[in-house]
């Protein structure tokens, strides 16, 4: 038996039912430098953390190594499949590739060939982010993940184009926040697609011994819905405070006399709005998230009934 402190790992190190706490949690779990952890040191995270689960002595370690070894488990290894999530996909690579194409879509926003690439860029990050974090392990056909891409860019594509059109003779701020507008409509469209499987299936549903009670829809609309609005949220910050950025310097003639700052300024301005917005909006639900048993489908709730006949409320991993 391990002789360092016992703690239960399948939960995060800080009490989730307050926002405060699932900010500390998304902090270190979004945390960009994990991206850059090798792979033998993920592996070395990995038996680390199943070898503390299954109770083996581990030389010198602290249960703080113990904790340190866990997010970075998290960190690139899905939550309920266990397999090792693409790079790209994983929300440590949140920030720095978001800077930089929101950067550039906050930048090139007038061009039309400008608008289709960076847009065509975004929705095609998404696809990668949304079906890496997907919940559980339900699969998707490439028939869906095809579509789920198409209509996406074809939503953002055309809410930019259409609104850029419109605004030809706005004022400056309000072109600028047409990029914003075209990635809350393409969530909208991306996200449900992407996770089409768990709106037809429905998502494994757990009490709070983690026993396995049923599978409901309501439960995986419920959670594809916040995810959905912490996504637009996290968007929010970079995509509004930016232009008006832009703005004020423009007015000021800096990018005339700096032409070449304009991309440089607004990426990493960009980038300084997301390090803070990934984890807070993140963290504006919890990630094992919950629904009450009577506002699951009748079916479900008998069989909650028959499993937990105490329970009232259930849970579920809502994915990020």
């Amino acid at each position: 038996m391990s002789s360092l402190p016992q703690v239960n790992l399948d939960e995060p190190r800080y009490d989730q039912s307050t926002y405060l706490n699932r900010a500390k949690h998304f902090i270190i779990l979004t945390n960009p430098l994990n991206i850059f952890v090798s792979p033998s040191e993920l592996d070395k995270a990995a038996k680390t953390v199943q070898d503390y689960k299954a109770g083996k002595p581990i030389e010198g370690k602290t249960i703080d190594d113990v904790w340190r070894a866990k997010y970075i488990y998290d960190s690139a290894f899905h939550p309920e499949t266990g397999e090792k999530m693409l790079s790209v996909g994983r929300m440590s690579a949140q920030v720095p590739m978001n800077m930089l194409i929101t950067g550039c879509m906050m930048t090139f926003y007038r061009s039309t060939p400008a608008v289709v690439f960076w847009q065509w860029t975004n929705q095609s990050f998404n696809a990668i982010v949304n079906y890496t974090n997907r919940s559980g392990s339900s699969p998707i056909s490439n028939k869906q993940l095809f579509t789920s891409y198409c209509l996406a860019t074809g939503g953002a594509l055309a809410t930019a184009l259409s609104l850029n059109r419109l605004c030809k003779s706005a004022p400056p701020l309000v072109g600028r926040l047409v990029p914003l507008a075209a990635v809350a409509a393409a969530n909208c469209i991306n996200i449900p697609m992407m996770r089409m499987q768990e709106l037809q299936k429905g998502v494994e549903l757990y009490d709070e011994n983690n026993n396995h009670v049923g599978v409901s829809v309501n439960a995986a609309k419920t959670g594809i819905t916040a995810v959905v609005l912490s996504r637009i949220s996290m968007a929010m910050p970079g995509m509004v405070f930016t232009p008006m950025l832009a703005t004020f310097l423009e007015k000021r003639g800096v990018f005339r006399r700096f032409p070449w700052a304009n991309a440089p300024i607004q990426t990493l301005f960009c980038g300084l709005c997301l390090t803070f917005a990934t984890p807070l909006c993140c963290a504006l639900y919890s990630q094992k998230a919950s629904i009450r048993v009577d506002q699951l489908e009748p079916e479900v709730q008998e069989n909650v009934k028959k499993v937990s006949p105490n329970t009232e409320v259930v849970y579920f991993n809502k994915g990020l």
